[in-house]
């Protein structure tokens, strides 16, 4: 390994470095695993430093999307089932997903890779059966495929105001021979492969003289994890650890009977009565002019 891989090694892995899963998740993930479906887009809350970076260009809890290809004999055709077989040598009954990692490219995992993580499900609306497998296909065809940090370094500087860079000086960051064609980030890879059965994401409409409208796909590089969630032709799909709906009311949920206040889990705190009366008499009386 050259010096140059060797660094890019290192500050990989160290992008990579989680915080602690939290003690308890805010959605079921049993309950996802039985519901979800092939092309299913799973949006991730990331724990990494890379995931703080996106969260702060994207201005998104959303870091990190991954596309459900199901159980290997799920897959319709026997050359893609060999393809992903060859790619991921786990158990061939474990659901799987493809996700585009930095410092490993484009891979398959176990969607319990993500057990201990804050999901959301993004579901495309009428998405066919034979269009999922095309998704699928698409998805499989970039597996080996790069990280594209350089798209991923892009992506910000196309973000930052425009009175911190000049438009002139983004409108060429995306330019069709800019970058490895052959990497890709996650959010793009997903959107490329929806884009390969028609399936709208966030299009561009443009209205002709004659108030019909033309539609234009999205430039893929454009896409972040977000995008999913902010589309509306996909359904989101929420599974709480406490469903209220499965559990009875939301008032007969376990609530704290302490009057405990949490900034997070381990950070909590009964709050002070006094100052809370103290504050309500701080508070000027209203005089009779205002009162009339």
């Amino acid at each position: 390994m050259g010096l140059r891989a060797s660094l890019g090694h290192r500050i990989s892995n160290w992008l990579n470095q989680e915080q602690d899963a939290p003690e308890t998740p805010l959605c079921d993930f049993d309950r996802i695993g039985y519901d979800i479906r092939q092309a299913d887009v799973i949006l991730v809350e990331g724990r990494s430093r890379v995931s703080n970076v996106i969260r702060v260009i994207t201005q998104s809890t959303w870091t990190h999307s991954v596309l459900y290809i199901g159980r290997i004999h799920d897959i319709m055709s026997p050359e893609l089932r060999e393809r992903v077989s060859s790619f991921y040598n786990g158990d061939p009954n474990e659901q799987l997903v493809i996700e585009a990692v930095l410092g490993e490219g484009t891979i398959v995992s176990p969607l319990s890779k993500y057990k201990s993580d804050h999901l959301r499900l993004c579901r495309a609306r009428g998405l066919t059966p034979p269009d999922a497998q095309e998704v699928i296909a698409h998805a499989v065809e970039t597996l080996g495929a790069g990280y594209d940090m350089r798209q991923l370094l892009d992506l910000a500087r196309f973000m930052l105001p425009y009175t911190l860079m000049p438009r002139r000086w983004r409108s060429s960051l995306f330019e069709h021979a800019v970058g490895d064609a052959a990497s890709t980030v996650c959010s793009t890879m997903i959107a490329k492969a929806f884009m390969q059965v028609r399936f709208p994401l966030l299009p561009i409409a443009f209205k002709n003289e004659d108030d019909t409208y033309t539609l234009h796909h999205r430039n893929p590089k454009l896409f972040t994890p977000r995008d999913f969630d902010y589309s509306p032709y996909f359904d989101i799909i929420k599974f709480p650890i406490w469903d209220p709906h499965k559990n009875s009311r939301y008032q007969n949920m376990p609530w704290d009977e302490k009057g405990l206040i949490c900034n997070a889990q381990g950070d909590c705190f009964i709050p002070d009565d006094k100052e809370i009366s103290k504050d309500d008499d701080d508070t000027p009386a209203p005089n009779k002019e205002q009162t009339g």
